[in-house]
């Protein structure tokens, strides 16, 4: 594995993403760890991990980035379409703004990143594009709106991937990920606004719980949710969907309900009011 090359995108100290860029270099890939800021790449354990600096929402990072590699190292062998953002708050509550850079980040941002290694990979007729989902692309929740419907365009992106390039010898996986221990809520907590004039004001405190809903007590730690991806990754053969992560049977059996039902659960749980203290 010594001259395999893998980047992986939002990989800031603290979330899953240097949580796979380590993963990967335990296991003798070139690792190249991405993020907006290098500043936020600093504290990698192994030492021979690179730094690269990479705004996924900006075309000419994106292939300026994989350019860089392709001259440096000769090949991409994996990327890992990690960076995302949350997008919390009532549907009609999110300025489209916001809505927008969600979908930039969390969908435009792989399809930026795909295009470049794409070429590349099909010369080489060997490659593998993971992206990194949510159950909340398959589980729809409310104050959430936003996110979940990136996550399900990202599902279908990577759906198609591995439709389209699997006669290039380019192979697909998507990561549908439960609870997993990140930095995802603690960075968007600075963001979160509720308006004046919000029509959801008395779900406040729900709101907020859906915030930090990913990190509870049964949320998986970052490196064991990485082992058990890049366990996967480095097969021969990838499943097109994985999925890991804290609480992830209780998705799979809500997926797998009647619509309306799953649904009426959700709501049930995370839209109830909750009784005032006496």
């Amino acid at each position: 594995m010594a001259n395999k090359v893998v980047l992986v995108t939002g990989s800031s100290q603290g979330g899953i993403g240097a949580a796979l860029c380590e993963e990967f270099a335990e296991r003798g890939y070139t690792v190249y760890a991405s993020a907006r800021r290098l500043e936020s790449l600093e504290g990698f354990k192994h030492k021979g991990i690179c730094r690269l600096e990479l705004d996924v929402t900006s075309d000419e990072s994106c292939a300026s980035a994989v350019e860089h590699i392709i001259e440096t190292e000769g090949r991409i062998d994996v990327l890992v379409s990690n960076a995302g953002m949350l997008c919390i708050g009532a549907l009609a509550d999110i300025p489209i703004e916001q809505a927008q850079k969600t979908f930039d980040t969390n969908v435009f941002g792989t399809l930026r990143l795909a295009r470049g290694v794409i070429p590349h990979m099909a010369k080489r007729r060997s490659g593998l594009i993971i992206t990194i989902g949510s159950v909340a692309g398959e589980v729809t929740t409310p104050w959430n709106g936003i996110y979940c419907a990136s996550k399900a365009a990202l599902h279908a992106i990577a759906e198609t991937i591995s439709m389209e390039c699997a006669p290039l010898g380019i192979q697909a996986m998507n990561v549908i990920t439960a609870s997993v221990q990140s930095n995802l809520a603690t960075n968007h907590v600075q963001l979160f606004r509720m308006p004046e004039n919000s029509l959801w004001k008395a779900y406040a405190d729900r709101i907020v719980d859906r915030l930090h809903l990913s990190q509870g007590r049964r949320s998986m730690p970052s490196k064991e949710f990485a082992r058990l991806v890049v366990d996967k990754a480095t097969k021969t053969t990838v499943p097109v969907h994985m999925r890991v992560g804290g609480g992830i049977a209780f998705f799979s059996l809500l997926n797998w309900l009647p619509r309306w039902l799953t649904l009426t659960i959700i709501w049930r749980y995370l839209g109830r009011l909750r009784t005032p203290d006496v």
